[in-house]
């Protein structure tokens, strides 16, 4: 997560955000802070660029059911993949359409989706209010807090090499990180290892929910046949429980997976590798492999 505070030269002025639907600019992604550095020098003043996060409630069909703190940016993939990832859409054809809304307290994204998608949401809706790396915040009984997993489709493992390769050219791809030191970041890999595409956000399920909504807006449902997810944080059961929900069939982290995350991808048929460092890492569970071929 390290990086240095950038000198007083830095711009004072954070880059424009994306735009919100009535024209007017979303909070950026980073703020430059004034700040002391103590320690090589005595008290050297400089500007550090941290990561913004701010409350984003997503809204369907004029409902609010989530509100979670996120980095403004990719929010539109951001919205898809939840939705998806929730089990609130099955396709992405279901959401009709989206517009995002800069108010004075955070942001709001209101989606219209299908009328029988939204009737299910009314019947299981939960309120959650969502920490940074939360996402069973409001879950009021046991029996939401963990929910059902299905198989993944049978893919090609990547092998010893291609895991290595994405590990080393991870950080290469996470501006937002090598800015704040604050992001996590969310990257589908091909077969090779080739980083293909990222996603950040201050939270690890928010980078993987932006990552998913924006292969599938990419490639449909079928964006992660050929290819495998890598993760800059812990492996936890709802990162496997979001992977396996859009069919990706390995997932790769940093860091260690929980035990509860183990069972799951064993019980979905994923490959589950942790402690992805250069130079070593760790296979929990194998899924099955499909024909070599791509």
């Amino acid at each position: 997560m390290g990086r240095k505070p950038m000198m007083l030269a830095s711009s004072n002025n954070p880059p424009a955000g994306e735009k919100a639907a009535d024209g007017r600019d979303l909070p950026a992604a980073t703020m430059d802070v004034e700040v002391e550095v103590h320690g090589r020098v005595d008290h050297a003043g400089m500007v550090d660029v941290v990561a913004e996060e701010v409350p984003v409630a997503l809204v369907y069909n004029g409902v609010s059911h989530a509100v979670m703190m996120a980095t403004p940016g990719d929010l539109e993939n951001f919205a898809l993949g939840f939705s998806l990832t929730e089990g609130i859409l099955q396709t992405p054809d279901e959401l009709f359409g989206l517009d995002i809304r800069s108010l004075a307290d955070g942001i709001e994204v209101d989606m219209h989706i299908a009328g029988d998608r939204f009737a299910n949401l009314k019947i299981q809706r939960r309120n959650l209010t969502g920490r940074t790396g939360c996402g069973l915040c409001g879950t009021d009984s046991l029996a939401q807090a963990i929910r059902g997993i299905g198989k993944v489709p049978v893919a090609v493992r990547p092998d010893d090499q291609a895991v290595q390769t994405a590990v080393d050219h991870l950080r290469e791809h996470q501006p937002l990180q090598a800015k704040t030191g604050a992001t996590h970041g969310a990257a589908w890999c091909s077969l090779a290892g080739d980083v293909l595409m990222v996603r950040e956000d201050v939270g690890r399920h928010n980078a993987l929910d932006k990552l998913i909504g924006a292969r599938i807006a990419e490639a449909g449902m079928q964006a992660f046949s050929k290819g495998f997810v890598l993760v800059s944080s812990r492996a936890s059961y709802e990162m496997v429980q979001k992977s396996a929900q859009v069919g990706i069939g390995c997932l790769v982290a940093v860091s260690a997976p929980t035990a509860l995350a183990i069972r799951e991808a064993e019980s979905a048929g994923m490959t589950l590798i942790g402690f992805a460092r250069p130079g070593r890492h760790v296979t929990y569970t194998r899924g099955p492999s499909g024909p070599v071929s791509v």
